[in-house]
């Protein structure tokens, strides 16, 4: 193929600087049921993910992956891209972050070879998967998770009980993949969210807490990728792990103090950094 179409939406919540390259599509998450000051549906100028066939509804619980689930259902494309208005993948530091935000021309010459395309491991290093989404959420939403995997994916359990022993893995919701791959991710992933959906409920959580599925597949990303890199279904030579950057400055004090308690005094986190 000469030239492959590549769309990659930016989930966003709010108003909010946006890359110029075409290959970027901007989408309001989380649209159904907003409205502004004057009681009209909210109108951010983006491209909404409660068009066409969607679950923006479930957006306080599901994230960004209302975003992706639109994306899926809805874009004809080549490869497809999720990515988040406040980080995206970049190969170069840059005094203004925007100025390195990956670019149609950067990814083009690997259209084609790669298949998937993921943020940099992120490394917990004295924490596994589970024990630190046990410090920071609630463990029974993963051992759910690994019982619906042993009932409708079972042959997907031996890379769940390992993946999540790691102290590594691809996180954010971030990934870059053809069309195949996409279909495949998507239809396993959210036939195990739609279940975990009716076994663990988030309206007893708080708002922050209540975001699990999303968070858990975070996770399960990498269960899914172990798995198909086991039966040859993807290579590992058609994987490309990309640097990612945030358009914003982290918290790291906040962070640490916040995941010590976590792991010491039994503190769930109730925001982000």
């Amino acid at each position: 193929m000469s030239e492959y179409r590549i769309n990659i939406i930016i989930a966003t919540h709010k108003k909010y600087r946006m890359p110029e390259d075409d290959m970027y599509l901007p989408l309001h998450v989380g649209a159904e049921g907003k409205t502004d000051e004057n009681g009209n549906p909210l109108d951010l100028g983006y491209v909404k993910d409660n068009t066409g066939e969607n679950i923006s509804a479930w957006n306080a619980s599901f994230c960004e992956l209302t975003g992706l689930y639109w994306a899926w259902k809805n874009l004809d494309t080549d490869y497809l891209g999720l990515v988040h208005y406040r980080r995206y993948f970049g190969f170069h530091k840059t005094k203004d972050p925007f100025d390195g935000i990956l670019t149609r021309a950067e990814i083009k010459p690997y259209l084609g070879k790669i298949k998937l395309f993921v943020p940099n491991k992120r490394k917990y290093y004295i924490e596994s998967l589970y024990s630190h989404y046990a410090h920071t959420h609630y463990a029974d939403q993963l051992d759910t998770t690994r019982d619906i995997i042993a009932e409708i994916y079972p042959e997907y359990l031996p890379s769940y009980d390992k993946v999540i022993k790691r102290t590594y893995g691809y996180m954010f919701n971030m990934a870059i993949m053809n069309k195949e791959l996409l279909d495949d991710y998507c239809s396993w992933l959210f036939t195990i969210l739609f279940e975990l959906k009716n076994r663990v409920k988030a309206e007893d959580l708080s708002v922050f807490q209540g975001r699990f599925y999303g968070r858990v597949s975070e996770i399960i990303f990498n269960v899914w990728l172990d798995y198909k890199l086991k039966v040859g279904q993807i290579q590992a030579s058609e994987i490309k792990e990309i640097p990612y950057i945030h358009m914003e400055k982290t918290n790291w004090f906040k962070k640490g103090t916040a995941f010590l308690k976590a792991k010491f005094f039994s503190k769930k986190y109730e925001g982000s950094f």
